[in-house]
Parts: C-alpha cells; structure tokens; sequence
C-alpha cells in the first residue's frame, strides 16, 4: 500500500516544508536485495575494557564481508555503515561513560540506514552493581533509537558467558537490511537450556535453511505469503497451509515459490495429526514450523459476542497449543527444529477494541516463554515476532485518522512491509540461530506504544 505522506515528505516541496513544521520526515528505508553489500560503509567495533565479545564479533562482521574498522578510525569525511560496542565488560554504573564517550564521538558519521549495537551479559546472570550497569544499557539503547534519523537503528544484544561464539546469525541479521524495521529492540542470545546448543552456521549464507522443510499457516496472503517466499528464498521447501475458502490464492502462493499447498483448518480437532501424517509421509520430517494463521473480530468487550470471543482465541491460540502437543508427541520433527509464533504489539500495549485479539497475541507470548525452556531440553528453539503497523490489505482497510498516526507513532514514523516480518522470522529459523531461544522481537520501527 502507498504512503502518500512518505513520498511528499521526499518531494522537494515536502523536504522544505516538513521540518519548518515540524513534522515527522520517514525515510526511505534500505531492505535486503540479493547481491547487495549488507551496510553501504564501514562498521566500527569499540568495547569497554575488559570486554569478551570485541574480538569475536569483530571476526564475524568481516566474515559478512564488511569493512570493520577499531575504534581509533578517525578517517575524515568516511560515513559509517555501523556501530558496534562491546560493553560486557562493565561492571559498574560509573562505566556507562564508555558507551556515552563511543557513540557521541561517532553518530553524526553514522550513514542513512545506520545500525548501531551495543552487546552486554543479560542482568539477571550477574548482580550487585554489574546487574545495575547491564540493566541500564537497555535505557541508553531504546532512547538512542528515538534519536536516531535517516532510517538507522538502534539494538541491544545480551549474551550468556559461553555463547560468545553463537553470535553470529544475530549480528549479521542486524547489520544488514533485513532488520530495516527492527529498532530498539533487545535480543537474548543463550537463554537457560541453550548453553550446549548445535549452533551450526551454513554452508552458504545466502540458503541457510538449504535441505529444511517448513510450514507456514495463514499463508495465502499477506504476512503469511511474505514468510512463505522468504523460507523458499533462503533455500527451504515450504508447505503453504490455509483454509479451504483461500484455496485458489493459496495455490498461487505454492506455486510462486515451487513448494506446495496444504488446505486445513487449524481449528480443526484432527488438525495436529494430520500435519503429523502429511510430513511423515511426504517429506519424513517438519524442520520449521510457523504459526501465522490468525483472525481478527473487533468489538468492544461491552458489545463483543461469544463468537468472536472464541474464534479469534481458537485460531490465534488454543489450535497453536494444540497443534504443537501432536507435533511434540510424533517423531516427525527434525534435528534442531524451529518454531516461531507470530504475536503482535497488541499482545504487549493492547488495542482498542481488541481485546480478544490482545489477549490471543499476549497468550502467544506467554507460550514461548513457557514452551522454549522445554523445547531447548531437545535441541529445539522457540521465538516469536510481534510485528506492530505492517501494510498489508486488513491495514488499508483501517479508516485513515486511525492509520496515520499508526504509522507515524514510531522511531522510523512509517508502516512496515510483510517481508520485515519475514525476514526477523527466516533469521530465527537459521541453524545458526540455536542459542536464540524464548526472544519475542517486536517488527514495528520501535513503535512509541508498548514495552
């Protein structure tokens, strides 16, 4: 869907007059095109003294085949593509100055479509003052998102001692245009039961789900289709489900992308065996399975019937549950699999008029944190996304006082597009995403409403 208030404000009319007045001016954000450089500079890696991330994060981005430069670069008129800051190390509030110091000195090097990431040890690993300095860096890296402009920024990455090494699919994820819509968003990387995770890196990063088969619900259209392309772009043979009644958009779908289509009502009481049968006897395994399919049936609660009630939480909800008991029950799932939820920034701010679909959303939240401790006990990982405005046909449906300020109520001050989604989603799936466990990462330009 066009944004018609985005193309005035890149107008030549619309670039003078929008800051004279003071209005939000969305740029044009960089997203991923096969071929392309991930960041169009030059990243820089500082760190905190005593800091044990520095040296191997420095290793992967070069890896990526970017640029890294240490933090003495003072190369007069170089625009950065990055900046990365390792403050593991910190031990004590009065260290922050370490973070302040690095990125006052080099934000207003940072290129359009910047990223900056500041990589710490979760605070609940540690305590006493290192707890308190930890914790703070969450503080420094939401607001720096708020400050940033030109599309750039801003993300915090903790990560457990010992999974130093399990870092690399989260900062190649967000130095590249595949996050363009990730901002101000914090990512655990070796949550409890992950320490001895598979963590295998591809053999070609450009099809890391090479030889994966996946599973995509309420694929006929949108968000669902978006992630649908997006697996089979990154090498899976994805099987596209959806309800009958979407049947010839769902095959449309399948064969776009050479995988297959499978028309099922999720709700269904025999829904979970019959995956479990479709992939035992087609394919012998289920390696990725994403829980898209979901409704919307907005009333408020005064005048909300019993029918929307329970159809929205036994689409968005209770048929996931269900669903993921017959999977975990069958021998259908392969090695390392990967399950990921879609939930929404209605889970975590609520909306109006929605509450039985806030309430479906937040319960997709609180399965994975109840579920990814037990999968990681069998090698497998569960994360969710919670995408916030995405343009997509139910939003332009949304009368326009409502999607304007929708749009603009964020850091990037625009809507996103389904292959953000997709994207956040094709990284959790990566194999080398193993130690990324229990994370629920909002796709919403860090949008102003919410945690």
């Amino acid at each position: 869907m066009a944004d018609k208030y985005q193309r005035f404000t890149q107008s030549p009319v619309g670039k003078w007059l929008a800051p004279r007045l003071g209005l939000p001016q969305p740029a044009p954000l960089r997203r991923y095109q096969p071929g392309q450089p991930p960041l169009t500079g030059p990243a820089v890696v500082g760190s905190a003294p005593g800091g044990r991330l520095a040296k191997v994060v420095t290793e992967q981005i070069a890896a990526a085949g970017i640029d890294v430069r240490d933090e003495a670069d003072r190369a007069e008129g170089t625009k950065y593509g990055a900046l990365v800051f390792d403050a593991s190390g910190i031990t004590d509030p009065a260290q922050l100055r370490e973070v302040y110091a690095f990125f006052k000195a080099r934000l207003r090097s940072l290129g359009a479509c910047g990223r900056t990431v500041v990589l710490g040890t979760p605070p609940e690993l540690v305590s006493g003052r290192e707890r308190i300095a930890q914790r703070a860096l969450e503080g420094f890296t939401r607001s720096l998102g708020k400050e940033l402009i030109k599309g750039s920024t801003s993300q915090l990455v903790y990560v457990a001692p010992g999974s130093e090494h399990a870092t690399e699919s989260t900062i190649r994820f967000l130095l590249s245009a595949k996050s363009a819509f990730v901002d101000g968003q914090v990512i655990r990387i070796g949550a409890a039961g992950t320490e001895n995770a598979k963590v295998t890196a591809p053999a070609d990063w450009d099809k890391p789900l090479d030889g994966k088969v996946a599973l995509v619900t309420g694929a006929s259209r949108g968000i669902g289709a978006a992630i649908a392309e997006t697996l089979a772009r990154d090498g899976a043979q994805v099987v596209v489900l959806d309800i009958p009644a979407q049947g010839a958009d769902l095959s449309a779908v399948a064969n776009k992308i050479g995988g297959s289509a499978l028309q099922l009502d999720v709700t269904a009481d025999d829904a979970g065996k019959v995956l479990v049968d479709h992939f035992t006897e087609r394919f012998g395994k289920l390696d990725i399975v994403v829980h898209n399919a979901g409704i919307t049936r907005d009333k408020k609660l005064v005048n909300m019937d019993e029918s929307r009630w329970d159809s929205v939480l036994s689409v968005n909800l209770l048929s996931q549950l269900a669903i993921n008991d017959a999977l975990l029950a069958s021998d259908v799932l392969g090695e390392g699999a990967r399950f990921v939820g879609v939930s929404s920034v209605a889970g975590i701010a609520g909306n109006l008029g929605q509450t039985n679909y806030g309430t479906s959303k937040a319960g997709v939240i609180g399965m994975v944190d109840d579920t990814a401790p037990q999968l990681a006990e069998r090698g497998h990982t569960f994360n969710a996304v919670a995408p916030g405005f995405i343009e997509t046909q139910m939003t332009a449906a949304i009368p326009v006082m409502i999607r304007e300020p929708a749009r603009r109520l964020a850091s990037l001050a625009q809507g996103g597009q389904p292959i953000d989604v997709a994207e956040t989603i094709a990284y959790f799936a990566n194999p080398a995403s193993a130690a990324v466990n229990g994370n629920i990462v909002r796709v919403c330009g860090q949008a102003l409403i919410g945690a």
